[in-house]
This record gives structure tokens, sequence and C-alpha cells, in this order.
């Protein structure tokens, strides 16, 4: 008889839409092929079946936890940051907690070898799943508690205020679960040295992100640039404030044809900062991203804030399009600046790199090439979990 696990993950794994999607349909598909797969994933309000999307015979059963609706407006989203500051409880633990007894409810009757949790927002739902499984695995996608600080270096006051206490009580809660877990994963050897010095006890564990090995592309070299990502994620919302405020005016000034083009969801998340320039291309979700990366010249990853590894330089290399990012956005990647794509620190720096690019086809042919060999060894979903013991 095979034996079960289980997993339970705040967003749905399918679509592939995003790097969350991405790291926790890799684990799910390492875990299906040595066990019977029982997934229980939260909903939000007005999304569509979770498991509608789901690859047939993947899970043996999908049970849906509706998340309650919420207001969008920005007075509603800031009235509930401000009580959740007061609480010290940071946004998404906030969001996916109250959920015990339905969770209990699903697992009652079930024995399974491996429970997985995903996101450390989760974490507290250990208390549920471990009575019931031989391991437990705490798959971190950040470390939240970095994340939040280095937000708080970027942000504005005062959002500012808000990340520093949700960092401290980020930092809390990492504290408190990390070393209930039998294994905690993260996304690579420098987040691997955060964690434990949280959680010296923790049993940490790099699973590194990766993305389905696919075909590359056709290369379309459009005369265009890209940045993707979920809009509605900090950092990336940053990244695209700074690049229009600090970087795309020169170049569009320097290259009169170039266009840049944004894709992933919750465009409007960005829209303060691409409204008015019809040389700003927002495409929203798209159904490929790799192919839709391999249209553009060149990818750009200007993150001044994030935890983790970023999904968009793995996919970029995947289609073979040459990447300029910042250092911490190539953070946690065994990438060499001028072999695998160009770091630049600075606005001038960045505006510079893209320029370098743009002019010379023969050097986005090397990145390309160098990217997408550095993909295909080591970050594929097959790779990735060589080194997981459960």
């Amino acid at each position: 008889m095979t034996p079960q696990a289980l997993m339970l993950a705040p967003e749905a794994p399918y679509p592939l839409a995003g790097g969350g999607a991405l790291r926790t349909a890799s684990l799910l598909h390492h875990l299906a092929r040595r066990y019977t797969v029982d997934l229980i994933v939260f909903r939000q309000p007005g999304a569509p079946d979770p498991s509608r999307d789901m690859p047939a015979g993947l899970v043996r059963r999908v049970v849906v936890l509706d998340l309650p609706s919420n207001r969008r407006s920005l007075a509603a989203k800031a009235l509930r940051n401000a009580v959740r500051v007061a609480r010290s409880v940071p946004p998404l633990v906030d969001r996916f907690a109250g959920f015990e007894k339905e969770i209990a409810a699903a697992i009652a009757g079930h024995r399974y070898y491996v429970g997985v949790v995903e996101h450390s927002w989760c974490a507290a739902y250990g208390e549920q799943i471990s009575p019931v499984c031989d391991t437990t695995v705490l798959n971190l996608h950040n470390i939240e508690s970095v994340l939040h600080q280095r937000c708080a270096e970027i942000e504005p006051t005062p959002a500012r205020l808000a990340h520093r206490v949700f960092a401290e009580a980020s930092l809390n809660l990492e504290r408190h679960w990390l070393p209930r877990y039998s294994r905690v994963l993260v996304t690579s050897q420098q987040d691997a040295d955060l964690a434990r010095a949280i959680s010296p006890l923790a049993h940490i564990v790099v699973y590194p992100n990766a993305i389905p090995l696919v075909p590359q592309p056709p290369r379309a070299d459009e005369h265009a640039i890209v940045f993707s990502g979920n809009m509605e994620y900090h950092p990336n919302r940053n990244a695209v404030r700074y690049f229009r405020h600090e970087i795309w005016p020169q170049l569009r000034t320097k290259w009169p044809d170039l266009v840049w083009r944004l894709v992933g969801k919750n465009a409007a998340a960005v829209r303060p900062f691409t409204a008015g320039d019809p040389r700003i291309e927002v495409h929203g979700e798209v159904e490929d991203a790799v192919r839709e990366l391999a249209r553009a010249q060149v990818a750009v990853v200007p993150l001044l804030a994030g935890s983790g590894t970023r999904l968009k330089i793995l996919e970029a290399w995947a289609a073979g399009t040459p990447v300029v990012s910042t250092t911490l956005g190539a953070e946690g990647l065994p990438a060499r600046n001028g072999d695998h794509l160009l770091i630049a620190d600075s606005a001038a720096d960045f505006t510079n790199s893209v320029s370098r690019l743009l002019t010379c086809k023969e050097l986005r042919d090397t990145l390309g090439i160098s990217g997408r060999m550095l993909m295909e060894k080591e970050f594929t979903w097959e790779i990735a979990g060589t080194n997981l013991d459960f």
C-alpha cells in the first residue's frame, strides 16, 4: 500500500502563475511521486475551485477552505493593517488564521507519513497536523522576518513602522515554530544561514526554487524589456516604483522605440506607476510566462527588498532572456556577474547595463545561453528534490 502524505497550502499550486505557486507545485509533484497525497488549500473569495486546474491523478483528495471576504479599497486595507499593527500580527498570519476546526475535521481518521505546511503564515497549523503525521515539514518560501525588515528599510512612513512591527512579530513566530517541525525547507544556503541564526535547533534543509523543464521557446528579440511577478507583492511593487522613477526615464530617452512590459497577476497594484505612458505595457497574468519573457530583449529585476530566491530570474533563464538584477534580486542564486547575468545596484549602473545589452546582441545571446544552462543544471523540478529524505 502506498504511504500517504498531506499538504496544507494557503494558495493553489495550479495554475502555475507566480513564484509561490511554482514552489508549492514543485514540492507537491515531489510528494506525488512517492505518496498518495491529500491537499488542503485555501481559496480567496470569488476564486475558482482550486481542484479545477489540478493535473489529473496528482492528488487523491482536495479539501477547499474558503477565506472570508474583505474589502479591497485602500482605506479598508489601511484600517485592517492598522489593527494588525496594534495587535502585532503580520497580515498574512491574520488572513489565514482561525481554521483549526476545519483542518482537524479534514484529516480526522487519516494517518500520514509526512505532512507539509506551505509558508510560515500557516506554521501554527502544525498543532493540528502533527498528531496524524510521522514527519512534519514547513516549507519556507521566504524568511518573513527578513522580508519585513528589508521592506521597512525602503518603505515610506507609516508603512516603514508597520513593517518593523511585523518583522518583530514574524521573528517571534519563527523562533517558536521552526524547531517544532521535523524539517524546515528554505530556498538557498543564504536563507539556511538566516534560519539557523533564528532557530539553532531547527532542522534546516535547502530545497531550491525550481521550474518545470520545458523546451526553450523561440526568441522573438523584440525591442522591449520585461519585468515579471505578482505586482501586489510588496518587493515587486517597490521595484516597479523604483524602476519607473529612477531608471525608466533615462532608458526611455536613450531608446525612443523601447517598450517596458510588466507581466504578472494583480496588475492594478502598480497602476499608479504605469498610467499615462503608452510605452509601458501592462499585460497582467499570462498563460505562459516563459514564452512571454522570450519575446523581450532583456529581463529586469530591480528589487530593493525581498527574501528567498527569485523565480522570475529562473523563468528568464528558461526563456534564454538575459537578466539585469540588483545584488539582492539575485540573492541565493549561484550566478556570476558577467557570466549568467549583469548586476547593477545603482540607477545609473542599471541603466547602463540594460543599454549595454540592448546594444550588443552577442552579449545578450551569451548571457541567455549561460543562464539557460545553469537553470537546466540546478533549478528544475527533477533536480530540486534530490537532497530531500522524505
